[in-house]
């Protein structure tokens, strides 16, 4: 299977501004054209981290999707991130995996911020995806769902593993960026596999500060990148499927997970 090319985006967000943001986005996209299979935008990557779901949301094929299937379609990439939705009447903070050919799934994150009133104004997803890319079998969860490792367990079975990526998009609190940091290593390590963590940096509109401190991590936890504190940065990483399948055939551990079912 073919090394899979990652690129990962770490901005500072203008407060409620969409269009300020994606202006941003599309000026750092520009250059990337077919130099990676995947970009990783943090979550809630339009607005930043707001609860006023009310005034910010979008219908699931709003203008901010579209303009993510405009720029997957030109950097022939595949492009993650979050963004608030309105849909059926309730309103999630949802992650959208879009393709190039503009078509596209989703995740609805499960744990809601209860710390910062998400619970409040949103509702929580109700089940976690797994999506295929390039022969990678990829699980994307949202911030908060990092603290909740029932919830992003992998498992084994009939010799195939459900995932080889777990990905999350983060609007990560400075002030807990040694949690961000150590949750990371420990779904690498307990999950056997590479894991990548996308967050932004700056100021937001309630005065809260985030260091970004965005990265990749091999399946022993151990960083390949690690984008600087406080600054915005993009890096672009390869990872290689015959390193993670030659540890797994070599530390057998997943034959020795506990099988276990979630039930909402």
């Amino acid at each position: 299977m073919n090394n899979l090319t990652i690129t990962l985006i770490q901005p500072e967000l203008a407060w409620e501004d969409k269009e300020k943001n994606l202006k941003k986005f599309e000026a750092l996209l520009r250059p990337l054209k077919q130099l990676q299979d995947l970009v990783v935008l943090p979550e809630m990557f339009s607005t930043g981290f707001v609860v006023d779901s009310q005034s910010l949301a979008e219908a699931p094929d709003g203008p901010t999707v579209s303009w993510m299937a405009v720029q997957a379609s030109r950097l022939d990439s595949v492009i993650v991130g979050s963004l608030v939705v309105k849909d059926q009447g309730k309103y999630v903070n949802r992650l959208i995996w879009m393709k190039p050919d503009g078509t596209f799934v989703h995740y609805d994150k499960r744990h809601l911020f209860r710390l910062g009133n998400e619970h409040l104004q949103f509702s929580p997803g109700s089940g976690k995806i797994v999506v295929e890319l390039n022969g990678w079998k990829i699980c994307p969860l949202v911030c908060y769902d990092l603290r909740f490792p029932v919830w992003s367990k992998n498992t084994y079975k009939d010799g195939s593993y459900e995932y080889d990526i777990l990905l999350y998009v983060a609007n990560w609190p400075g002030r807990r960026s040694y949690a961000f940091r150590q949750l990371l290593i420990a779904r690498a390590i307990e999950n056997q596999a590479y894991v990548v963590g996308v967050n932004r940096v700056g100021t937001d509109g309630k005065g809260i500060n985030h260091l970004g401190e965005s990265a990749v991590l091999d399946f022993k936890g151990k960083h390949i990148i690690e984008l600087p504190p406080g600054v915005e940065d993009m890096e672009t990483v390869a990872l290689a499927y015959e390193d993670l399948r030659v540890f797994r055939e070599g530390f057998t551990v997943g034959l020795d997970w506990d099988e276990f079912r979630i039930v909402d």
